[in-house]
Parts: C-alpha cells; sequence; structure tokens
C-alpha cells in the first residue's frame, strides 16, 4: 500500500524484496482519488500505468495486481473497504503506522518492509527535486521518467 507518488527505485527494491517471500503481489494505490497537488501530482492512472510499466521492464517473473483504492475517511470501514477492492490476501506489507494499526486490529498479519536508502528514495525527495529543478531521473525507473515526461508532470507540479 502506497501513494507511489511517485513509483520510484526505493520502491521496485521493496517489491522485489517481498517477491522473495509471496507468489504474488497486491500493490494498492492509496489516496487514488487525490492528483494535480505538489503533494499528489499524479493520477491513480498515471501511477497505476508507472508501476506496470516498471515491474515489466524488471520482469518480476511473479503476478501483480496493481489496485487504486480510493480514501474513505473513516478508519472503522477502510480494512474493510480494502479487501472490497482487492483479491483475497493473508498478509499485508507496509510501514504506515496507521495502516499497520487498522489490519493488525483486524488479525491480518502485518509485516514492515525493509527500507532502501530512503533518503534518496522518496517521493517527497524526488519531488522536491523536480521542483526545484535538480536531478531526479536517476532515482526513478525508466518508465517512470517517460511517462512523467508524457503527462507534463514537472511542469504540472511546477504550475507551468
Amino acid at each position: 500500500m502506497g501513494r507511489f507518488q511517485p513509483f520510484h527505485l526505493g520502491h521496485v527494491y521493496v517489491i522485489n524484496e517481498i517477491l522473495k517471500e509471496v507468489d504474488e503481489v497486491i500493490i494498492g494505490i492509496g489516496s487514488a482519488q487525490l492528483s494535480h497537488s505538489l503533494e499528489n501530482p499524479f493520477t491513480a492512472g498515471e501511477r497505476l500505468t508507472m508501476i506496470s510499466k516498471s515491474l515489466f521492464e524488471e520482469g518480476t517473473g511473479k503476478p501483480s495486481y496493481i489496485i487504486p483504492i480510493n480514501d474513505v475517511n473513516n478508519n472503522s470501514l477502510w480494512v474493510s473497504h480494502v479487501r472490497s477492492l482487492t483479491p483475497p490476501f493473508q498478509r499485508v506489507y507496509s510501514g504506515n503506522p496507521l495502516v499497520k494499526r487498522l489490519f493488525t486490529e483486524r488479525g491480518v498479519e502485518v509485516v514492515t518492509p525493509p527500507l532502501y536508502n530512503r533518503k534518496e528514495y522518496s517521493g517527497t525527495e524526488i519531488r522536491k527535486r523536480i521542483l526545484s529543478g535538480e536531478e531526479w531521473e536517476h532515482l526513478v525507473p525508466g518508465a517512470v521518467v517517460e511517462i512523467i515526461r508524457e503527462v507534463k508532470g514537472e511542469e504540472r507540479m511546477r504550475g507551468s
């Protein structure tokens, strides 16, 4: 579960580590209804495309489901909402304290995945670099660079 704003090489690393433990992975695109802001610049469709093309390039070789999940703004309903949108699952991987608590309270096993160079590989850092005109392309898969350029994501973020 993540916002993937944008999908970056840290995400690729975590997904590959998870795929060492499981046969398939369900990737939930959180806050799917949000886009066109500095914190959430990309649409759910753009994020879904970033993830699917990046995983294809990586050649993970295992099935992945990528599912946009809108916020419901009601923590007591959120786990049921997620379950209604996804195939069945037994385990959740998340570093988000609220996600961990909500799923644990519902009896779902929660695992905190390993992070990979979190200082560089974070959506916040990448968005900051895009806004300031710094190099960011080396922090994301090639497919993500292409999609951001195709949708004019840099200009969207800068308000141009």
